[in-house]
């Protein structure tokens, strides 16, 4: 007897030929649970088309205007379901990261978002400890608790040190979402400020701190590319802002500056 899937989509943005978006796919189709995927894109090419085709996945192709924020948001507008993760190209998820997705979200009052501990991909090989995980664990450690998980209060205490959660570790319960979801003024912050901007919402950031997918850091990779650009600290102390006194969210960006180190490979 066929599964049923969850009442959830995986949303991949593929973009050029990333050598890991097949990894990245089987990974999807691969969980414990079953879910809808589909696949969106701005850069159409033949590598894209011919792994849409040979694992029976939607190809929707933008044709507006594109970007990493443009391209997140159509993905969102594509979605008919309750739940929806956006899924970058190079990442990996674990079999029961939607599982756990399912399990947690039932334990919630009106969630929001759901995200969990990740691990990284660097040369081939998982890590899942380093001096930055570690300081995002010890950032993320309140929300253990699910009594936390709808403190306002709590989170944005803890948004407002840095990004402690792993974008494609996300979530999202579409109904409690405001439209757009990312800003398209930021190249590096858009999942930053959207954490931001949720947290305002009454609701469940509901949390698992089980490692449940892994982030891949790698010389072409768009995190890595940023970093080496000064825009990025200067994105970093728009959204301090947002939480802090400009004297203050600027001392904490140039702080915050020498922890995004870790992500250069």
């Amino acid at each position: 007897m066929e599964q049923k899937p969850v009442d959830h989509t995986f949303v991949l943005c593929a973009y050029k030929a990333s050598p890991y978006l097949e990894e990245c796919i089987q990974s999807l189709i691969n969980q414990t649970v079953a879910s809808h995927v589909i696949l969106v894109t701005s850069t159409p090419n033949e590598h894209i088309r011919t792994l849409a085709e040979n694992y029976q996945i939607p190809m929707i192709v933008n044709t507006g205007e594109s970007g990493i924020a443009q391209d997140w948001n159509f993905g969102c507008r594509q979605v008919t379901t309750k739940y929806f993760t956006i899924a970058h190209q190079d990442d990996v998820y674990k079999p029961d990261y939607l599982e756990s997705v399912r399990d947690y979200m039932m334990q919630a009052r009106n969630p929001l978002i759901f995200f969990s501990d990740y691990g990284e991909l660097r040369n081939g090989a998982e890590v899942v400890n380093s001096k930055l995980l570690t300081i995002k664990r010890w950032m993320l450690f309140p929300l253990r608790w699910r009594a936390m998980w709808g403190s306002r209060f709590v989170r944005r205490r803890i948004l407002a040190f840095g990004n402690a959660i792993c974008c494609p570790s996300v979530t999202y319960c579409k109904e409690n979402m405001p439209e757009p979801i990312f800003v398209d003024y930021f190249k590096s912050n858009m999942d930053w400020m959207a954490w931001e901007t949720i947290s305002r919402r009454k609701g469940s950031f509901v949390y698992c701190h089980k490692v449940l997918m892994l982030h891949r850091i790698h010389e072409d990779s768009t995190t890595s590319e940023l970093i080496h650009d000064d825009k990025r600290t200067e994105e970093d102390y728009q959204v301090f802002k947002r939480f802090w006194p400009a004297p203050i969210a600027r001392l904490i960006a140039r702080v915050y500056k020498q922890s995004e180190k870790s992500n250069e490979v």
